[in-house]
């Protein structure tokens, strides 16, 4: 279809692009259609979007030139950088400036970034409320994405600001799920102080982003943050045990603790959780269910995700 609208989706083959994609592909208007970039058209997960009907180009956000041709002739972009991969907020600030400027070069309408907060602008390096890391961050995979949310609004396409929440395929795939003590009872510690924790499936936030293309440009320029559920930790708990049948009791994690244990990333996501507390409710304000819902009608609370992963979720 000749009238049908281009989305470009980075991070196509993993779990905020790989939800978008798959939404785009379910689009019952036709109005829009995925073009799916990766690092690796010849990957599994690529040729298997490929039988799907779905275009997939090569695209690599440390190449700016490549980006310029994954980006042209389309209607817009969904833009997301992966810290995790290499543990950089250099050079995730880099890639998503290379994004931003590339979705102006592409005189793209409308872009979703999926971003975070800059927690510098709450808790400067002088607030020694959280520890210092990498000697210019509080939060670095927060800080690195909020950073550039300025180089989105000077130099990129019209932008909406995607902001995510806690993935609960945490629980599955970061050895975050609940332990067995040695005297039978289960536990799921985490380090939340007292507040609750906004929660959601990782392909639901692409799911959120196709309601914001649905909605168009009018978003531009806006701050919307996407949850599936907001809940304390004992909340999460109890229902974590009954989907396992299993009593589970919530441990409540001192933030220095979690900070020191150790696992690459410890710090950062010590400081995440700390960071969260501190804000509380504005924090929460931040991530509404309710609006999540009204993008995605299709949005899974705690307890349908858990119908749907419970039997992943491995007690260690």
């Amino acid at each position: 279809m000749p009238s049908q609208k281009i989305i470009a989706v980075l991070g196509a083959t993993g779990a905020q692009g790989g939800g978008l994609v798959q939404a785009l592909a379910a689009d019952p208007t036709g109005e829009f259609v995925a073009r799916a970039i990766t690092r690796n058209p010849g990957s599994d997960k690529a040729k298997a979007l490929s039988a799907q009907g779905i275009e997939v180009v090569a695209g690599d956000t440390d190449d700016p030139a490549g980006l310029d041709a994954a980006f042209a002739g389309a209607y817009g972009a969904f833009a997301v950088t992966n810290f995790w991969e290499h543990f950089s907020p250099a050079r995730e600030a880099t890639q998503a400036t290379n994004i931003a400027r590339a979705t102006k070069k592409a005189h793209l309408k409308h872009v979703v970034w999926s971003t975070l907060e800059d927690t510098r602008k709450w808790i400067p390096l002088s607030d020694d409320r959280l520890p210092t890391l990498q000697g210019d961050y509080k939060v670095p995979h927060f800080d690195s994405k909020g950073s550039v949310d300025a180089v989105f609004a000077a130099e990129g396409a019209p932008t909406t600001y995607l902001l995510s929440a806690f993935y609960w395929d945490n629980f599955i795939g970061f050895g975050m799920g609940p332990r067995k003590n040695p005297d039978g009872t289960h536990v799921l510690a985490m380090p939340l102080g007292g507040a609750k924790l906004p929660g959601i499936w990782s392909g639901d936030i692409g799911r959120c982003a196709y309601g914001m293309f649905r909605r168009g440009v009018s978003l531009a320029g806006q701050r919307i943050g996407v949850s599936g559920e907001n809940l304390s930790g004992p909340e999460m708990a109890a229902k974590m045990g009954k989907a396992l049948g299993h009593d589970i009791a919530f441990h409540d994690v001192p933030f220095d603790v979690y900070r020191g244990l150790g696992f690459p990333g410890a710090e950062d996501l010590g400081n995440m959780f700390q960071f969260q507390a501190i804000l509380g409710d504005e924090f929460l304000r931040s991530r509404d269910p309710k609006l999540s819902r009204e993008l995605n009608p299709g949005l899974l609370d705690f307890d349908g995700w858990l119908a749907g992963n419970s039997g992943r979720i491995a007690i260690s």
